[in-house]
């Protein structure tokens, strides 16, 4: 497994302040989108950031290779819309999870492998 930085830019630096109806709801299936991978353990964290510059996305994903993720964000709704969005992605080095990052499936597994306290 790989992790990857991700971040979505939008088609102008305004955008999360003057977004129309019609993007908003772009928006909407962009967040639904990505929480399906959330609840395959693929997407770790995502969401707004609020850079002086001007918002943006971020994504901390992980997948199998790179060609996974790939396919994952040429699929994203905002990129599919053909409204100026895009993705810049790179490679983390490492990647150090806290204990409430695991899915609840790792938790599990986690658990099943520890020794048993009945005696």
């Amino acid at each position: 497994m790989a992790f990857f930085y991700c971040r979505l830019i939008a088609p102008r630096p305004t955008f999360a302040f003057d977004m129309d109806d019609e993007e908003r709801a772009l928006m909407g299936a962009h967040g639904a989108y990505l929480r399906g991978y959330g609840e395959q353990g693929k997407a770790i964290v995502f969401g707004p950031v609020a850079d002086p510059a001007g918002p943006w996305g971020l994504a901390v994903m992980q997948v199998a290779d790179e060609a996974e993720l790939k396919t994952i964000l040429d699929n994203d709704p905002t990129v599919l819309s053909g409204s100026g969005f895009r993705y810049e992605a790179l490679p983390m080095l490492q990647a150090v999870l806290g204990r409430d990052a695991f899915p609840a499936r790792v938790k599990a597994e986690i658990e099943a492998l520890k020794p048993s306290n009945s005696n």
